[in-house]
């Protein structure tokens, strides 16, 4: 019997990225900072939108829920996600959020946000998705599509793997795997115990943030991702330090 679920399916908050690449060969005569001259403009998904795209790179069928409105940027990353991933919508109150970044050269000098838009409610066609889902990734980035599907992904069937945001709620009980970064697990910890010191972020202090997020979140496994350094596997006991 023929298996029609999608492989996987990506629930989360998709952003819009935007560069402004130029020259800076000089300052402003009124202010103390560079003028950049010659840019040129591009715009690419972000997000869970870019995770979604990158999943897909091998030509792999997914499948991306998201929260999108009638405004300009969520056209443009319409168009941008068309041909490669499959877009299942739940509406979106505001804005799409945008990120601009200047560039001089490869050094970046600024980054200008825009948009506050929030996912607004569930709809039937996303729900299904998910129930369909061979596999299902959550992005979330504190906008509110994780938190509107929250019921449908507790229910699924499929495994979970769930990046957290500090905005966000926590993954819903028996995620496979979550993986918030140290500052995010650090956070996530010190609201599970109010008498926290607030230890600057290390790998003993990622190792007892795993296994406390690990027992607090019913989660299989706590992967805190450690920036070049790696990651720090736990299923709740002695945790495994996975280098990049």
């Amino acid at each position: 019997m023929t298996d029609s679920r999608t492989p996987l399916v990506v629930v989360g908050d998709a952003l819009l990225d935007h560069d402004l690449c130029g020259r800076a060969e000089r300052l402003a005569p009124d202010a103390p900072v560079p003028v950049v001259h010659g840019t040129r403009r591009s715009s690419r998904p972000g997000g869970a939108a870019l995770a979604a795209c990158l999943a897909a790179a091998d030509g792999r069928p997914v499948t991306l829920v998201t929260a999108l409105g009638p405004d300009a940027a969520s056209d443009t990353l319409r168009e941008l996600l068309a041909g490669r991933v499959t877009l299942v919508e739940v509406p979106l109150e505001g804005t799409l959020s945008s990120k601009t970044r200047v560039m001089a050269g490869d050094r970046p000098l600024l980054r200008l946000d825009d948009g506050e838009g929030r996912a607004r409610e569930a709809t039937p066609q996303a729900v299904s998705a998910i129930a369909a889902a061979a596999g299902v990734l959550v992005a979330d980035y504190g906008r509110g599509t994780a938190d509107v599907l929250r019921d449908a992904l507790a229910h699924t069937e499929a495994p979970v793997v769930w990046d957290p945001h500090v905005r966000g709620r926590p993954p819903v009980p028996g995620v496979r795997l979550a993986t918030p970064s140290a500052q995010e697990a650090r956070a996530f910890a010190r609201q599970l115990d109010d008498r926290d010191s607030g230890e600057t972020p290390g790998l003993r202090t990622a190792a007892r943030d795993a296994r406390a997020l690990v027992g607090a979140w019913r989660a299989r496994a706590v992967a805190v991702t450690l920036g070049d350094r790696g990651a720090l596997l736990s299923h709740g006991e002695t945790p495994l330090l996975v280098p990049t």
